[in-house]
């Protein structure tokens, strides 16, 4: 029995759409899934500046892990990447939950503080560094000018310079630049609430903490867990705002350096340890940055789709 022309254009139609997100789908093979397998190949190789040498299997590996000095720099830049991640949750999210929690309750020029809190994500994080820079130099910058002001000059410190205080500044400027993006995605959450849950709690005798810890919270876990994620991946990532306020050395002392710096200085200039361009080592170290932030955003993921789930 032959097929009318209609269900035969129709049939046609439907295959036409499969191809619709092929170019998309090249853009990600080349981008992103080509990189990747390219850079474990490369840290399987030994390499003599940019000419690819011999296969070495794992050596890269353990040279990163086991060789000084390359395993304590290592070691430093991960430890200064978890102290990203732990004060960004704790300063970051936490202070735009709380702002989030504030327009949610309707208060008079949300909308324009929307706009306030997001304006700083507008900037490119190379300004923002080299801002911030400015603001913070201890001869004549702002802060330290109006801590002076104040008769706070105890206060007053070489914000970048002291290794006590360096790496916790620049968290703290990504915390703000940030922040808006953050706020929208917990409003986002809040506002996904059904009204008939909350009032219906209230009309239960839930009222202030109470009603944020057993019903806000709860029902914000899908907004929670995407902060989270990209939180992690933005910190195990951080480079642009650390390269724009310490250079490729993570100055002073390697104080602020992290693992995406160190790779910089792996793949592209001095190592820090006197070698010269290591194309092997910062692709092994490309790789385990890689499976950090893979393997650790998937149990993230599980750990908070059970908590959903439960709720």
């Amino acid at each position: 029995m032959p097929v009318p022309a209609a269900q035969h254009a129709k049939r046609k139609g439907r295959w036409l759409i499969h191809l619709f997100p092929l170019p998309a789908l090249l853009v990600y093979v080349l981008f992103v899934i080509y990189p990747i397998f390219s850079a474990f190949r490369y840290s399987l190789y030994e390499w003599k500046g940019l000419t690819q040498g011999a296969f070495i299997g794992l050596v890269n590996f353990i040279k990163l892990f086991g060789i000084e000095p390359y395993n304590s720099m290592f070691w430093n830049a991960f430890r200064h990447n978890l102290v990203y991640f732990a004060v960004e949750m704790v300063v970051q999210n936490g202070l735009a939950f709380l702002l989030a929690f504030i327009l949610y309750r309707k208060v008079r020029g949300a909308g324009f503080l929307k706009t306030v809190y997001f304006f700083p994500r507008l900037l490119s994080v190379i300004v923002v560094g080299f801002l911030w820079k400015l603001i913070l130099n201890p001869n004549y910058g702002a802060l330290n000018t109006i801590l002076a002001k104040l008769g706070l000059e105890q206060w007053a410190k070489p914000w970048l310079g002291d290794p006590d205080t360096a790496l916790v500044a620049i968290i703290l400027v990504n915390c703000w630049f940030g922040l808006g993006f953050a706020v929208l995605i917990f409003l986002a959450g809040l506002q996904a609430i059904p009204e008939e849950v909350v009032e219906a709690a209230r009309i239960d005798g839930a009222s202030g903490h109470t009603l944020i810890r057993k019903i806000i919270v709860p029902m914000c876990i899908p907004a929670i867990t995407i902060m989270t994620v990209l939180t992690f991946i933005q910190s195990f990532e951080a480079f642009e705002l650390v390269y724009a306020m310490q250079g490729s050395m993570g100055e002073p002392f390697y104080s602020t350096d992290t693992m995406s710096v160190y790779f910089y200085r792996l793949a592209f200039g001095s190592s820090g340890g006197g070698d010269t361009v290591s194309i092997g080592l910062g692709s092994a170290l490309a790789v385990v940055i890689f499976f950090i932030v893979a393997s650790v955003s998937a149990v993230f993921l599980y750990v908070m789709r059970r908590k959903e789930v439960q709720h």
